[in-house]
Order: structure tokens, then C-alpha cells, then sequence
């Protein structure tokens, strides 16, 4: 300050100098100074004049400011000043905009001064790699420098900064910084660069912003927090709204069960903030932007069912059905409940079952249909409950036949005690309040949409108008409220529900003109030249008779499809006809309505047209157009067209019947697979687990058994031999005690070395039987190999006698033929047929021989074959028990060997102990106690028996 100062000097110090030379002489100090302090102070002069002389700093020290941010980056001191004048400079403040009166020229300045700036794309790209300095004074005023160029020319820095090489990346490090004031700012930054721009949306997204944005929600308080929470939802609202892309990420990324929390809201009338309400409504709006009517119908399906499953739609029902609650914060609720459950079969039946919090409790259908018709809450409320109303009926049949079903007879509630919902749309459509009409008869129209079956079932609805006068059905009460002139709200209702009903519903048309009234009031009100207000009616009307003609199936001869056209042709006019039809779809209010499925309207007197009510519009205007100007032949192809196409259609749903049922059996059985399977493989495992914990078991068991051996083994020495270390005489005593107790350990262990002893023996005698086993054995082959040798020599001899007995066979047969063959070429004389006889004989009784032969050779040869078969069965038993006793040997062998090395642990035993009893006695013989012959001879004794064991042992191996 004080170099500006000297700038600005005082009157004394020479010609006062205006503003513009101030200015340029700091811009010249900024440019030729050489001195850094210099330049700064004159940067810092700049700084305190841009807000208030912002043209004139602007235009000469802008390109001045941008080369210090170029030069002069290692003093994070003059940078900082420089972004902030370049700040004032660009920014419209609203404190300045007030001070100057000229809020236009000064956005066109901003905007001018931010074209400047952008028109050098380097500029900006200097500006993101500022960003990535910590120092506060830096980053700070560049990211409001920023946000301020986003602001006043967002689609070109949007376009600078996408092509700029990890430009938005950088701007994301800014929601990790640790100072607050930077990660807020960062907030609104980032809103600006993602406003209207799907590809720097999508980029956001995956640099992990969702996760960062929640993290700062839950960090804050949810709906409790301040400002920044509603900053960071706007943020979510930009990356999510009309962005399919991001929505999916934002739901695979299991971030709708992170917005649970937010709901979490109690019932009191107090802790109801403005900012608590503004970030609650945020909430609201983000939940519906995700299940939006608009979005592709498959992504809206997965988000509604996401959120019923992790409890989101539970919740909002809290919160719809507690006290307490702003009305505002109640309506958003109740649009955004409507829209998580339309098209859902699940959230749909969900809804249904939900109670309000009453005495008796009551649905929360019913609870919100008494609010509907009700003229006495506000206006929006009334269209959010109609449209929660109409998404509970969207697509959902069932809900569609509970509502129908609470009109019918035979449900109603004889004693009154409580309200149905079809009883509170049958008092509003035919209550005094138009508005009230209206919406219960679009509801109404609802649970008739797409639903023939329903249709149908409400012409069995009668009512009672007065008493005495006989019940009237609920179509006729329609009428006749039409006919009596109500307000043109309450009939365009009317007429759009007996349009809905009649459409696609032969039976509804015929109860419909069986009513003699009904089509020349039609055509009179068609007819008839009236006011721009009431060419609606009027339209309407032509549409209602042009359904009955076209949904119209001849069964009253009075009005069919022929002459209900031929009395159209007289009274009005084909072309007046059509022309009043059009009037419907040329209607303003139209066009509007068929836009989104929400009936949102700024007042109750734009409250004309039903979303889908323009739907069937569109669908019929064309047809009941092309209807009117048919002949009867024309009709009559036609419908046997339609009777075909039907008939077509029968046999197309039977088969996708059948193979939706067949699907459904293959799943059951793909799913009853795959839980066997799933079932096998835990089994598997559990069996794996528990065989390896047994053979873990095992292992452990047979450690401890080996380690507490060797404990029994070493815990005597060690012990007697630390306490033969400074032995007392008042220990003797105890000394003669450990000895009469090792005394009584030997023993035990001799006699268990003779158990083992005889056990060795018995192994001996066993296995010298399975040597002779094997022996027999042996021979037992030995014969059956004799045996199959022998009965291969037979089959060799059969073989040739076979052989023989076939050539004998081809002799006869030969000479047979021979014989033949001479007798009838010579007289045979007697002599020769004696010959020939004996020779025939001869050969028949060697032939009857051979056979006999080759008989008992069959005899002999099936005889060894069952001999055969005994032997093999016997060998058979043999191998078994051949492989039985080598496993009992091999068994007797581990037993041999176990015991061989239980016998040398015993005989170690044996030997320590006799040391250690030895010991003991020379100990007392050295402290002067006598000591009894019959223990020096018992130990010489055993010295003896330990060597005969010995030999034993010996003789054993050598065996």
C-alpha cells in the first residue's frame, strides 16, 4: 500500500492523477520492473482498484496479469494477487452490480472480459495447471477464477477444458483438499463445468465423484447439514439427470443404498430448518431423477427395485405417512413415492400393504384418495396424490381389480365403519367441487386402462341415487350428470372416463347404447354451434360416439355400426363430424399433457387433459376417422379380418402359454440343480474338512503319545538326578522311598518285558503258519497248472477227432451220391448190391463209433471244464487268503518291530534305573547307612537276568 501510495501521491506531491494514469503507470511497473517486490506491490495496487475501476484495470492490465501468471510462478504471493484482480475483473458481483445500477452492462462486461481471457486457450490451460499448486493463496482465487469464467461463457471453457490433458482430473483432486473452503468452492466449480455437458458428466463420474459427494453428504449430516450438502446434491442432480451412463454407474455402484440414510427423519413437529427442507427436497428430486418416466424403462426398472430391496421406498412411506412433516417436503414425497412404484409389480404391492398410523389403521391408498377429493387441501398436494394414484395403476392389474372390487356389491362394508377407495372416488365424482370430479374420474379411468376384465366388472356397480327410487348402474350416472349441464371441468372428466371405459370394450358400448337417450344427446351436443369453450365438450363428444361405432359389435339392432353412421351423415355432417373430433388434439392445453405422465398444472382451471387420456386419443383419432367414411362391405371384410387375426392370436397366446409354463419348469428345474449341486459341494467339503480334522486329530494324538513317552522316559532322571545335588541327611528318608518305588517301576517293567516276550513268540509261531500257508499255496497252483495242460491236450484231441469226423461225413456223402448215380446208369446184380451194402454198413457202424467216441469226449472234456472251475474258485480263495494272511504278516511284522523297539526303550529304562539305584546306594554308604545284602544281590541278580535278556534279544535278531 505504501507504493500506492506514492502513485496516487497527494495534491502536495504535484498534479493529481486520474485513474486511467494510475492504472497505466502500475501496468507499466508491472512490465518493465526487474525487481519481484516491485512487480508485486504493483500487482497488489491492481488488485485493490480492479473492483472499483474494473473496465479501465481490465483493459490494460489483463495481458499484463496473464504474463505474470506465466513468469512469475515460483511467488505464490503475486500469483495469488493476480488471480484475484483477473477474478474482480471478469466476476459480476451483485454487491457491484447494486453500486453501479447497471446490471446489463455489467454482464456484458464479464462476459466480454472472460472472451479475452479464452480466446488464448493457453490461458486457460495455464489456469487448470495452477490449480494443482497446495499453496492456499494460489489455489484458492484460481479455482473462483474459474468458476467465474464457467459462469459467464460455460460451453467454450467447457470445450478448452475436455480437450486440455488431464484438465478435469485436476478439478476432481480438488474435493480431496483438506481445507474446506477450497473442496466447497470446488463443489460449485465443478457444478458450473458440469452443467448441460454429457461428456464431462461421464468423465466426473468415473473419476470417482460419486463416492466423494456422498462422503461429504454423510460427513456434513445428511439432511442436517448446511449449505454445502444442497451444493453437492445440485452437483449429483447435473452427473445424474437425462445421463442413462452415469444412472447405471450410479446404481452398479451400490450408491442408492448410501441414500437411505438421508430419509432417516423423525416424525416431530419441530428440527424442520429452511435449509434442512431445501436439502430434503434436493433428496427427494435426486431419488426421482433416477426413476424418472423418461429414462429407458429397463434402467428405471433396475434403480425402482434396488431401492426396495436396501429399504429406500420403507422409508419414504415413513415419511409420507408421519406428522408433522412441511407440506412442500409432504408433496415431494409423495410425487417421488409414485414414481419409485410405477410399472413395479413389487414396490406396487408393497405400497398397497402400507398402513397409516391411525385408529383404526387405514391403507395409505384410502388416507391419500381422502386428501384427493378433498377441496379443502392445496392444489399441488391434490395432483401429487392423483399421480401417486395413477402410478400405484400403472401396468398393475392386480391393484387395478382391488380398487374395481371395492364398488362391486358384494364387498362393500354393510355397517359403514370404514371407507373404501372405491367409495371415496365415487364421492368425488359426483361432488359439487369440479376438481373433485375431475380427479375421480381420471383416477378411476386408471383402474380401467389396458384392463378389459375390469371394464366388464364395473357395469355390475349399482348406485343409490334417493330414497324410494330404484338403483341406476354407474355408467348411466355418468350420463345423466352429463346431460344435466356441470361445469366443463366436471364433464371433460366424464367424458374421458366413459371414453376409457368404452374402448376396447364391446360390452361397455352395448350398455352404453341400450341407453335410448344417450346418442341423441351425443349428436345434439356435436351438432350444434357453440362457444370456443365448449368445442372440447364438443370433441369429446364426437370421439365417445365414434368409439361406440367402432368398438360397436351389432348386437342391438337399432344402433349399429351402419346406421349409427348413416345418422351421423344426417344430423351433422362426416366432415363436421371429423372436424369437431379434431378440436381435441388442436386444444393448447393437449399438447402439453401429453408430454409427461405427472399432472402438473400451475392452476385447477389448466387441469383438463389426462397424460394418457392422449394416448388413446392419438391411438383412436385416426381409426374412428377411417370408421366414419367405411361401407358395410368395407366393415363387414374388416371384421372378418379382426375375427381371423383373433383367432390367430388364441392360438399364438396358447403356445406362448405353454412355453412361458415350460420355461418356468425348466427353471424350477435348473434352480432344483443347482441347489443339489450346491448342496453336494458343501457336503464335499464339510467331508474334506472333517477327514482332514480327524487326520489332524490323529497326528496330534500321536505326537502327544510320543512326547509323553519321552517324558515318562527322561522325567526320572532329570528330576532324582537334581535332587541328589546338595543332599541333606534329613533327606534319606525320602530317598529310601523313591528307591522303593523304583523298585516297584521295575518289576512292572519286567513283567510287561515278558508280555512282550511272549508276544514276540506268538508273532514267531503265526507267521511260520503263514509260511506254510504260502507252501501250500504254492502247490495248489502247481496243480492247476497241471490241470489246465491236461485239458488243453483234450481239447487238442477233440479238435482232430472233430476234424476226422467231418471227413468221414464228406465220404459218405460222397459215396452216397456215387451209389446213386451208378444204379441208375448199370442193373446192379445182387453180388453188388451186397457189396455196396456191406461197405454201407461198415462205414455207418465206424461213423456211429467215432460219434459214440467224440460223446464221451464231450462227456470228459465238460467234466475236467467244472473241474476247472472248482480249481479257480479254489485258487481264487487261496489268493484271498493268500493276501489275507501277507497283510497279517505285514501287520505282525510292525507289531515284531514295535515291540522290539518298546523292549530296547524298557531295557534303557531298566538300565537307568539300576544306575540311578546304584547311585543311591553309594550314597549312602558314603553317609555312614548300612545297606541289606538282599539289595547288592537283588541288583547282581538283575545284572544277570538284564544280560540273559540281552542274549535273548540277540538271538531273536539273529532269527
Amino acid at each position: 500500500m505504501n507504493f500506492l501510495r506514492g502513485v496516487m501521491g497527494g495534491q502536495s506531491a504535484g498534479p493529481q492523477h486520474t485513474e486511467a494514469e494510475t492504472i497505466q503507470k502500475l501496468c507499466d511497473r508491472v512490465a518493465s520492473s526487474t525487481l519481484l517486490d516491485d512487480r508485486r506491490n504493483a500487482v497488489r495496487a491492481l488488485k485493490s482498484l480492479s473492483k472499483k475501476y474494473r473496465l479501465e484495470v481490465g483493459i490494460q492490465a489483463m495481458e499484463h496479469l496473464i504474463h505474470v501468471l506465466q513468469t512469475d510462478r515460483s511467488d505464490s504471493e503475486i500469483i495469488g494477487y493476480a488471480l484475484d484482480t483477473l477474478y474482480n475483473i471478469i466476476s459480476n458481483d451483485e454487491e457491484e452490480e447494486v453500486e453501479e445500477n447497471s446490471t446489463r452492462q455489467s454482464e456484458d462486461l464479464g462476459s466480454q472480459f472472460t472472451e479475452i481471457f479464452i480466446k488464448q486457450q493457453e490461458n486457460v490451460t495455464l489456469l487448470l495447471s495452477l490449480l494443482e499448486e497446495f499453496d492456499f493463496h494460489v489455489r484458492w482465487p484460481g479455482v473462483k477464477l474459474l468458476t467465474s469464467l464457467l459462469k459467464q461463457l460455460g460451453p467454450q471453457v467447457q470445450q478448452i477444458i475436455l480437450v486440455s490433458p488431464m484438465g478435469v482430473s485436476r478439478l476432481m483432486d480438488l474435493l480431496a483438499d483438506s481445507r474446506e473452503v477450497i473442496r466447497n468452492d470446488g463443489v460449485l466449480l465443478l457444478q458450473a463445468l458440469t452443467r448441460s455437458n454429457g461428456a464431462i458428466q461421464k468423465i466426473v463420474a468415473f473419476e470417482n465423484a460419486f463416492e466423494r459427494l456422498l462422503d461429504i453428504i454423510t460427513e456434513e449430516g445428511n439432511s442436517d447439514g448446511g449449505i454445502v450438502v444442497e451444493d453437492c446434491l445440485i452437483l449429483l442432480q447435473n452427473l445424474l439427470k437425462n445421463n442413462n451412463s452415469n444412472q447405471n454407474f450410479f446404481k452398479e455402484g451400490s450408491y442408492i443404498q448410501r441414500m437411505k440414510p438421508w430419509f432417516e427423519v423423525g416424525d416431530e413437529n419441530s428440527g424442520w430448518s429452511a435449509q434442512k427442507v431445501t436439502n430434503l427436497h434436493l433428496m427427494l428430486q435426486l431419488v426421482r431423477v433416477l426413476v424418472s418416466p423418461t429414462n429407458p424403462p429397463g434402467a428405471t426398472s433396475s434403480c425402482q427395485k434396488a431401492m426396495f430391496q436396501c429399504g429406500l421406498l420403507q422409508q419414504l412411506c415413513t415419511i409420507l405417512m408421519a406428522t408433522g412433516v412441511p407440506a412442500d417436503i409432504l408433496t415431494e414425497t409423495i410425487n417421488t413415492v409414485s414414481e419409485v412404484i410405477r410399472g413395479c409389480q413389487v414396490n406396487q404391492d408393497y405400497f398397497a400393504s402400507v398402513n397409516a398410523p391411525s385408529n383404526p389403521p387405514r391403507p395409505a391408498i384410502v388416507v391419500l384418495l381422502m386428501s384427493m377429493v378433498n377441496e379443502r387441501q392445496p392444489f399441488v398436494l391434490r395432483c401429487a396424490v392423483l399421480y401417486c394414484f395413477q402410478c400405484f395403476l400403472y401396468k398393475n392389474q392386480k391393484g387395478q381389480g382391488e380398487i374395481v372390487s371395492t364398488l362391486l356389491p358384494s364387498t362393500i362394508d354393510a355397517t359403514g365403519n370404514s371407507v373404501s377407495a372405491g367409495q371415496l372416488l365415487c364421492g368425488g365424482l359426483f361432488s359439487t367441487d369440479s376438481l373433485s370430479n375431475w380427479c375421480a374420474a381420471v383416477a378411476l379411468a386408471h383402474a380401467l386402462q389396458e384392463n378389459a376384465t375390469q371394464k366388464e366388472q364395473l357395469l355390475r356397480v349399482q348406485l343409490a341415487t334417493s330414497i324410494g327410487n330404484p338403483p341406476v348402474s354407474l355408467l348411466q350416472q355418468c350420463t345423466n350428470i352429463l346431460s344435466q349441464g356441470s361445469k366443463i371441468q366436471t364433464r371433460v372428466g366424464l367424458l374421458m372416463l366413459l371414453c376409457t371405459w368404452l374402448s376396447n370394450c364391446p360390452i361397455a358400448v352395448t350398455h352404453f347404447l341400450h341407453n335410448s337417450a344417450n346418442v341423441p344427446f351425443l349428436t345434439g351436443q356435436i351438432a350444434e354451434n357453440l362457444g370456443e369453450e365448449e368445442q372440447l365438450v364438443q370433441g369429446l363428444c364426437a370421439l365417445l360416439l365414434g368409439i361406440s361405432i367402432y368398438f360397436n359389435d351389432n348386437s342391438l339392432e337399432s344402433y349399429m355400426k351402419e346406421k349409427l353412421k348413416q345418422l351421423i351423415e344426417k344430423r351433422i355432417g362426416k366432415e363436421n363430424f371429423i372436424e369437431k373430433l379434431g378440436f381435441i388434439s388442436k386444444h393448447e392445453l393437449y399438447s402439453r399433457a401429453s408430454q409427461k405422465p405427472q399432472p402438473n398444472f400451475p392452476s385447477p382451471e389448466y387441469m383438463i387433459f389426462d397424460h394418457e387420456f392422449t394416448k388413446l386419443v392419438k391411438e383412436l383419432e385416426g381409426v374412428i376417422t377411417k370408421a366414419i367414411y367405411k361401407s358395410s362391405e368395407e366393415d363387414k371384410k374388416e371384421e372378418e379380418v379382426k375375427k381371423t387375426l383373433e383367432q390367430h392370436d388364441s392360438i399364438v397366446t396358447h403356445y406362448k402359454n405353454m412355453i412361458r409354463e415350460q420355461d418356468l419348469q425348466l427353471e424350477e428345474l435348473k434352480q432344483q440343480i443347482s441347489t443339489l449341486k450346491c448342496q453336494n459341494e458343501q457336503l464335499q467339503t464339510a467331508v474334506t474338512q472333517q477327514a482332514s480334522q480327524i487326520q489332524q486329530q490323529k497326528d496330534q494324538y500321536n505326537l502327544l503319545k510320543v512326547q509323553l513317552g519321552k517324558d515318562n522316559q527322561h522325567q526320572g532322571p532329570y528330576n532324582n538326578g537334581a535332587q541328589m545335588n546338595g543332599i541333606q541327611p534329613e533327606e534319606i528318608s525320602r530317598l529310601r522311598e523313591e528307591i522303593e518305588e523304583l523298585k516297584s517301576n521295575r518289576e512292572l517293567l519286567q513283567t510287561q518285558l515278558a508280555e512282550k516276550d511272549s508276544l514276540i513268540e506268538n508273532l514267531k509261531s503265526s507267521q511260520t503258519a503263514s509260511d506254510m500257508n504260502e507252501q501250500s499255496s504254492t502247490k495248489d497252483s502247481e496243480q492247476i497248472a497241471e490241470l489246465k495242460q491236461e485239458l488243453a491236450t483234450l481239447k487238442s484231441q477233440l479238435n482232430s477227432q472233430s476234424v476226422e469226423i467231418t471227413r468221414l461225413h464228406t465220404e459218405k456223402h460222397e459215396l452216397l451220391q456215387k451209389t446213386e448215380a451208378f444204379t441208375k446208369s448199370i442193373p446192379v446184380q445182387g453180388e453188388n448190391e451186397s457189396i455196396i451194402a456191406s461197405k454201407t454198413t461198415d462205414v455207418e457202424g465206424r461213423l456211429s463209433a467215432l460219434l459214440q467216441e467224440t460223446k464221451e469226449l464231450k462227456n470228459e472234456v465238460k467234466a475236467l471244464s467244472e473241474e476247472r472251475t472248482a480249481i479257480k474258485e479254489q485258487l481264487d480263495s487261496s489268493n484271498s487268503t493268500i493276501a489275507i494272511l501277507q497283510n497279517e504278516k505285514d501287520k505282525l511284522q510292525l507289531e515284531v518291530t514295535d515291540s522290539k523297539k518298546e523292549q530296547d526303550d524298557l531295557l534303557v529304562l531298566l538300565a537307568d534305573q539300576d544306575q540311578k539305584i546304584l547311585s543311591l546306594k553309594n550314597k549312602l554308604k558314603d553317609l555312614g547307612h548300612p545297606i541289606e545284602e538282599e539289595d547288592e544281590l537283588e541288583s547282581g541278580d538283575q545284572d544277570d537276568e538284564d544280560d540273559e535278556n540281552e542274549d535273548g534279544i540277540k538271538d531273536q535278531d539273529h532269527i
